[in-house]
């Protein structure tokens, strides 16, 4: 019997999100959204592209909670998406109430689900969920550090002019401009990146790799990334369900590790069936571990607007 993933909101990230999940298989499928008889459209347009796209995967789109009753996950997309000049941190106060009245909603119905929060601001939203859900921590976190990483993989290949499959690299930190690569944990099939690039090269890629969003929204003006990030939610959702137990960049609550206590930030931790398994701790230098306290006390100031 195949898994249940739910998606909770289907805009561009929701709908490709769901979509992919059900193209590779992963689960059956159901996408839910307050737009009346918009995602039910949805769903069946891709349930109907099965025969073609060759994927058996049950897709339901609906307007209730109880279509979603019994999921294994359940992905939060839901919220507004920034516009352009707009910080993910002024999404705070919308995303807040979008996000708890979810979260209860998706405890009534699928109370041993696992929650994967997507929307922004990410890490201030993963607490939210976490603690309106009262769910252990390790049946709650978010996607950041896959989309980071990727963003910085693809700029760096691009530089250079490799494969994005022979990049290996790391980003931590908050999903925001504080976010933080980390250069030393970079490699191209295991040679250091500054091997390959000098400073000045490797500095301008940190700076556009924290920019990354926003400057996808310049372009597109009244939306944000979506294919992207929704692909990063699959690469989680896929280790979870076939308890892979990939070592991924996400958003996790952290209890001490790093120096860090009771914040949702990108760490790597090892995703699989127990959700997160194991949350990595590796050794940083001072330069690292300032970048790591300056991240830390960015999302702290969103987390202080929240009101429970």
């Amino acid at each position: 019997m195949r898994k249940k993933v739910s998606v909770i909101g289907a805009g561009h990230v929701g709908e490709v999100t769901a979509f992919k999940i059900a193209e590779k298989e992963l689960a059956d499928v159901v996408l839910l959204d307050i737009i009346e008889d918009m995602p039910i459209g949805k769903g069946l347009d891709m349930l109907e592209g099965g025969p073609v796209g060759s994927y058996d995967s049950k897709i339901t789109g609906t307007n209730t909670y109880e279509d979603t009753a019994g999921s294994d996950i359940v992905v939060i997309t839901a919220g507004i998406p920034r516009k352009p000049g707009m910080s993910r941190d002024e999404l705070v106060g919308t995303n807040f109430g979008i996000v708890k009245n979810v979260t209860q909603n998706v405890v009534k119905h699928s109370p041993d689900c696992m929650l994967l929060i997507v929307c922004n601001p990410l890490d201030a939203m993963a607490y939210t969920a976490f603690k309106t859900s009262g769910f252990p921590k390790n049946r709650v976190f978010g996607m950041a550090g896959i989309l980071d990483t990727t963003r910085y993989r693809t700029f760096i290949a691009s530089e250079i002019g490799v494969s994005v499959d022979n990049i290996q690299a790391l980003v931590l930190g908050g999903h925001g401009d504080t976010m933080v690569p980390i250069v030393r944990y970079t490699t191209i099939s295991g040679i250091p990146l500054n091997h390959f690039l000098p400073q000045d090269k490797i500095d301008a890629i940190v700076e556009r790799t924290r920019k990354g969003g926003g400057e996808i929204v310049k372009y597109l003006k009244t939306g944000s990334a979506y294919y992207a990030p929704s692909l990063a939610v699959v690469e989680m959702v896929e280790s979870i369900i076939k308890d892979k137990k990939k070592i991924l960049p996400c958003a996790a609550y952290l209890e001490g590790e790093y120096g860090i206590n009771d914040l949702y930030f990108g760490v790597p931790v090892k995703l699989g069936t127990g959700g997160v398994e194991e949350i990595i701790t590796i050794d940083l230098n001072d330069d690292e571990k300032k970048a790591i306290t300056e991240s830390e006390a960015a999302v702290r100031i969103v987390i202080d607007l929240l009101k429970f």
